[in-house]
């Protein structure tokens, strides 16, 4: 396994301790709000700590982007860190949150990790060599378009002025589905795509550290993740759409005319 991999899983096996720790004492965490129905908690720190200091051991010379710390420079090398997805999931005691970390290189998606303490579930992928759970391969559907498939979603609950937008979106797909499930944890939901355990997703108004480790995810178990647009620039403009090609496809092809004018990508 590629050194860069294993550290990842290093440092997301360690915030998955520190996340797992604290479940049992939730009403005694500290707790703030960073804006709007966005809260940030002592584990959230903790974790992203232990994940920051494993990473600054084994590569110091490389760039971090992180939730909480937002970006320490360094070279070409970036590591895209969220502690804890889900962090109101975890403080109401929801059982849906992970640890998700990418190391990009020049922007391009290397390797991505996305950790389920709960479960137990390790979700990784390097570019080029596929993406396991487990040591098990995994691979997106083959649903030929949204007739019967079941897709994962999330509300613009930091950007509440789409949520017009985004209700269009979910009406339009809506029909032909056989569901739209709302878990709460944007890493979870790709690491799902990937798994198979959902045929496509959507969401608007994406950090970097919500996708990176999932987009690739996804990717390297076949499927495709596009901006709205139907190009690469997700990461950057925080739309994404992601499933197995046809699905995939086919959300862009119903969402697109809804969005352009308003979300372009």
């Amino acid at each position: 396994m590629n050194p860069m991999l294993n550290t990842a899983i290093k440092a997301a096996r360690r915030a998955g301790t520190v996340i797992l720790r604290s479940m049992d004492r939730l009403d005694t965490l500290k707790i703030q709000s960073k804006d709007k129905n966005d809260f940030v908690s002592d584990v959230d720190r903790k974790a992203e700590e232990e994940i920051i200091k494993i990473l600054r051991q084994t590569y110091p010379q490389h760039s971090i982007l992180a939730e909480e710390n937002g970006a320490i420079e360094g070279n070409e090398y970036q590591w895209i860190i969220d502690p804890l997805d889900g962090t109101t999931n975890y403080l109401y005691g929801f059982p849906v949150f992970a640890v998700s970390i990418a190391l990009a290189f020049n922007g391009e998606l290397l390797h991505g990790v996305v950790y389920d303490p709960l479960r137990d579930e390790l979700f990784t992928a390097s570019k080029g060599d596929g993406a396991m759970l487990n040591n098990r391969r995994l691979r997106t559907t083959h649903r030929k378009g949204l007739d019967g498939a079941l897709l994962g979603t999330g509300f613009p609950f930091k950007q509440q002025q789409h949520l017009d937008i985004y209700l269009e979106t979910f009406r339009a797909l809506f029909p032909d589905s056989a569901g739209i499930r709302r878990a709460g944890s944007a890493a979870i939901d790709l690491a799902y795509v990937a798994a198979g355990r959902l045929d496509g997703f959507w969401e608007i108004g994406l950090k970097p550290w919500d996708m990176a480790a999932g987009a690739l995810l996804v990717q390297e178990a076949g499927g495709v993740c596009t901006d709205f647009a139907a190009g690469s620039d997700f990461l950057e403009s925080g739309n994404i759409i992601a499933g197995g090609l046809d699905v995939q496809q086919s959300i862009q092809r119903t969402i697109y005319p809804i969005v352009s004018e308003t979300l372009p990508k």
